[in-house]
């Protein structure tokens, strides 16, 4: 086992949970951030995950990275990187994991759908519904509501990419349950399972993209971090066909990226004297971080990515598409809630914002596939090619 930095989230001082565990909290070999990470991968929330949207929208191609899949490459990232930096593998993992969990169908296009819907009634966040699904709608405990996750779990899911300045409804309300100091910034393990996602869909998204002929190699050599990559690339292996090498050009930037991460963060550790996990909240700023020169090399390759795949004609289509399906449930369902299934129905939620809210709640946790079914059900054609 990896002996932990005195900055990591150690599980024995953790700060618990909201609910007390029934016959107590040490039941077995696991720690708290174990149990945390395994209760993530069982619950059905994490299941759904397969079906929901990643880059492409129900892909034809079994191929594809889907949600759930991509959260996989992540968690693989941020564990490899925790254990180098003497980071809670664990916490890193279930963060990593359970990142995209509030994710509606469609990807960001349903998000934009749903948040429009909802647009008077507070708005819809991803983030603040992955909090939302694991401490109130995910409940397969007899006790409480919510997988009962720790607070140092919680907290790191609320504040991955920062401190929050400006919570929405969803957000404040799972704060004050179970206060998350959301104006300062999150752990170590926190921080890195955000750089992880940036670097496995930087990166793996191209692999997608060109597996789908929506890139192609040309177009990326514009890009200089891909170019740099690729000719490191070429040089060790001269004689190997080209066809043969674009895997290999992914797996170099993602070594590249994490190795100047790992770098990085260690310059920022010993600069800021961070000696406690106290310490990094109160840094001021995130310390789990590219170097300056790498941060803008991949700025240069998200904007190539949006530019040539993301807004890309076929894509823009099938996003245009979804959010139809998106407004038009979120519309039949307040005109007739008894469309939904029944489990779904509850006479005690006919006041506003509490109705749409719910109504949000339902969509928000489908499949692709689901919504596109519900929406052929009701309006009689699949609007999905």
């Amino acid at each position: 086992m990896t002996t932990l930095a005195p900055y990591a989230s150690h599980p024995s001082r953790s700060r618990g949970r909201l609910h007390p565990e029934p016959g107590g909290e040490l039941r077995g070999p696991r720690d708290i951030f174990q149990r945390d990470r395994d209760r993530i991968i069982h619950s059905i929330a994490f299941r759904r995950l397969r079906h929901k949207t990643q880059v492409f929208v129900s892909p034809d191609g079994d191929h594809f990275r889907v949600r759930l899949t991509h959260s996989l490459e992540v968690a693989q990232i941020g564990r490899t990187t925790a254990r180098t930096l003497g980071l809670n593998e664990d916490l890193t993992e279930a963060l990593c994991l359970a990142h995209d969990i509030g994710h509606p169908p469609f990807g960001h296009a349903g998000e934009e759908a749903l948040e429009a819907a909802l647009e008077d009634h507070g708005g819809f966040d991803h983030n603040a519904h992955t909090l939302r699904t694991l401490m109130l709608l995910e409940s397969p405990y007899p006790c409480f509501a919510g997988l009962n996750l720790s607070w140092e779990m919680l907290e790191g899911l609320a504040k991955h990419n920062g401190p929050v300045d400006y919570p929405g409804w969803a957000m404040r309300e799972v704060d004050g349950l179970f206060p998350l100091e959301l104006s300062s910034h999150a752990s170590l393990e926190a921080q890195l399972a955000a750089i992880a996602d940036d670097i496995a869909y930087d990166n793996h998204d191209i692999d997608d993209g060109l597996r789908a002929g929506l890139l192609t190699l040309e177009q990326l050599m514009e890009v200089a971090v891909v170019r740099h990559c690729w000719e490191r690339v070429r040089a060790r292996y001269p004689d190997i066909p080209q066809e043969r090498l674009l895997r290999e050009l992914v797996r170099e930037q993602i070594g590249l990226m994490a190795n100047d991460l790992i770098a990085s963060t260690r310059r920022n550790i010993a600069d800021e004297r961070i000696e406690t996990v106290e310490d990094v909240r109160n840094a001021g700023r995130a310390l789990v971080c590219f170097s300056p020169e790498l941060a803008a090399q991949e700025r240069e390759l998200k904007r190539f990515m949006y530019a040539s795949l993301y807004h890309h004609p076929s894509q823009l289509a099938a996003a245009d598409r979804a959010r139809i399906i998106v407004r038009d449930l979120f519309r039949a369902y307040q005109q007739e809630p008894q469309l939904m299934p029944a489990e779904w129905q509850d006479d005690r939620l006919l006041d506003e914002p509490r109705r749409s809210r719910h109504i949000g709640d339902f969509i928000a946790g489908m499949t692709d596939r689901y919504a596109e079914k519900r929406h052929a059900e009701i309006f009689g054609e699949v609007a999905l090619a």
